[in-house]
Parts: C-alpha cells; sequence; structure tokens
C-alpha cells in the first residue's frame, strides 16, 4: 500500500559483494512487495561493457532451494571528453635566407634556432580514462633539407612516450 525505504546492509560473502536488504518480518503469506533498487557502483572504467547483478529472494523461515532468483545484465559506457592543447616557443620564429647549418658540429646554435613545442592532454570527464594513446607527427624534412631537427621528447605527471628514429640524430 504504502511507500518504505529499505534497510540494507554491504557486505562480502565468498569474495563477492552482496547487499542485503529486508524486506519484511513478518511477512503475510502470499503478499506481494514491489521493490526499486538503485545502487551506486564506482570503479567501472575496466569492466567492459557490461555489469552483472545477480538478485536473490531469500526467507530466514523456510530455507529453499527453489528460492527464486534473477540476473540482470547492465550495460556500461564510459564518458569523458579530452581536450588537447598546444603551444610553441616562441611562436613565431623566421630563419634568414643565407643560414646554413653547420654540418657536423655539435653545437645546437649550429643547428638552427631552438622551438619548443608544448603539449597538453587533458581530461574534462566527466569519467576517468586510462589507456589513452596521443601521435603527433612533426615534419622534419623538407625535401632533402632538415626543417626541423628534432632534439628531445619528454613528458610528465607518469605517461610514458615512445619517439621516431629521427630524434636528435647528430648526438648534438
Amino acid at each position: 500500500q504504502g511507500q518504505e525505504k529499505l534497510s540494507c546492509n554491504p557486505k562480502k560473502e565468498n569474495g563477492t559483494h552482496v547487499v542485503l536488504c529486508e524486506l519484511g518480518n513478518p511477512m503475510k503469506a502470499g503478499a506481494r512487495i514491489t521493490v526499486d533498487m538503485e545502487l551506486s557502483v564506482s570503479g567501472l572504467e575496466d569492466v567492459g561493457d557490461a555489469i552483472t547483478f545477480h538478485l536473490q529472494l531469500r526467507s530466514k523461515n523456510s530455507p529453499s532451494p527453489t528460492n527464486a532468483s534473477v540476473t540482470v545484465t547492465v550495460p556500461v559506457e564510459a564518458e569523458a571528453e579530452m581536450e588537447l592543447r598546444g603551444n610553441s616557443l616562441p611562436a613565431t620564429t623566421v630563419l634568414p635566407t643565407s643560414w646554413q647549418g653547420v654540418e657536423g658540429s655539435r653545437r645546437l646554435e649550429d643547428h638552427g634556432i631552438k622551438v619548443e613545442h608544448i603539449y597538453e592532454l587533458h581530461n574534462k570527464g566527466p569519467g576517468t580514462v586510462s589507456g589513452v594513446t596521443l601521435s603527433l607527427a612533426v615534419p622534419h624534412l623538407l625535401g632533402d633539407h632538415v626543417l626541423l631537427y628534432l632534439l628531445e621528447l619528454g613528458t610528465t605527471g607518469g605517461m610514458s612516450c615512445s619517439h621516431h628514429p629521427a630524434l636528435n640524430p647528430a648526438q648534438v
């Protein structure tokens, strides 16, 4: 007839997370109860594309192997928006038309003007992300001439990085 809040208690049973809810005590024979449950589950980043709940109705008064049970599978969709920000220091670089690199030199200034490119990858949420791959294609040759001498590549914030073999070929 009316609506009541259930008293539910989480616990672990045989390595499984279980939530026990008391539906009524005593309950009259033939009683019909409808239960709406809202579950909040965290840590779903690596569960795949669905999570399964096993629901079972058990009576303390008359244990029976035919206790009603049902399995409910709920699809999981992760949602996160990534944002890439980039910056070059200096923002503009102009090389003189007569400039030539010095072959065999190991000094930075003999290979051109230093330009630093900084990229920041941000998760704008709402979910967390893992296993993100960012690929940057940087033009380092123009025909047979060096356009940008790629010196080094670094990361911060616990990321790993792999690079193209053309990185610092003259070991400057």
